[in-house]
């Protein structure tokens, strides 16, 4: 039977003792009913991944011993997800639960011209980042960013591209844009950039898609514009897709 996964923020490399918060002590402690001695995996979901058995345990202040530790190295490839935030909040954190679980690297909030809300509960987003990180049993959290706007430049083409090594795309449905699907561009394209380069971004836009403007920034900027199939999807769902093909580069 797998060890349970839990989540530590501040772990330095080199401890041997640690005390766990108070909500993580509760739940090993109360919800699981673990004893001295039981086996645990933590992780600080910067790639460390250790072994660690309970040596007091308490509901507010469980102390383990690190038995063993692993270090997993950051994938060569990083995926980014520039996607706008949601009316209905409960659809934009599904988002963020599944892009986590299919192991994109970097989640930027985008607040187009047509995004409806704008605000943002960080501490709760990165919460949920974090519960599934340690449900699909990953050593390696995504970088959640806090909003930004899509025409600042200067704010958020530094954080997505970095050196600029794409491919980079926006997804959108507006008409007049001839539109190479993304799952033909990463499936079946010879151009080995596709797969060799260690940085892909797609942006996805609100539920009433990028404007004319923003889709022709995109393009300004070296954006390659794709469908993500026949049908016209939610936001979250587009995001969803887009993050499982471009992940699915990454495995190649």
């Amino acid at each position: 039977m797998a060890l349970p996964f839990f989540y530590i923020s501040n772990y330095d490399g080199t401890q041997k003792q640690i005390v766990l918060d108070e909500d993580t002590s509760k739940h090993i402690v109360q919800v699981l009913r673990m004893k001295t001695g039981a086996q645990l995996n933590l992780t600080d979901g910067k790639g460390s991944l250790l072994i660690c058995g309970i040596v007091a345990e308490h509901k507010r202040h469980c102390e383990v011993e690190v038995l063993s530790s692993i270090i997993y190295p950051l994938s060569s490839k990083k995926i980014t997800i520039s996607i706008s935030l949601l009316k209905n909040t409960n659809r934009f954190e599904w988002f963020l639960e599944k892009a986590t679980e299919i192991g994109v690297s970097e989640i930027i909030p985008l607040i187009c011209v047509r995004t409806e809300k704008e605000k943002f509960r960080f501490d709760r987003m990165q919460g949920i980042c974090i519960s599934a990180m340690l449900q699909s049993q990953q050593c390696w959290l995504p970088v959640l960013h806090e909003p930004v706007k899509f025409e600042n430049v200067e704010m958020w083409i530094p954080k997505a591209i970095g050196s600029g090594n794409g491919p980079n795309y926006i997804a959108h449905c507006r008409d007049g844009y001839k539109q190479p699907s993304l799952h033909s561009l990463v499936s079946t394209s010879t151009d080995s950039h596709i797969f060799t380069s260690s940085h892909s971004l797609i942006c996805i836009g609100p539920e009433g898609d990028f404007t004319t403007d923003e889709i022709e920034w995109a393009l300004k900027h070296h954006f390659i514009p794709v469908s993500l199939g026949e049908t016209r999807l939610r936001t979250e769902t587009a995001g969803v897709v887009a993050a499982a093909l471009l992940c699915q580069t990454q495995k190649q």
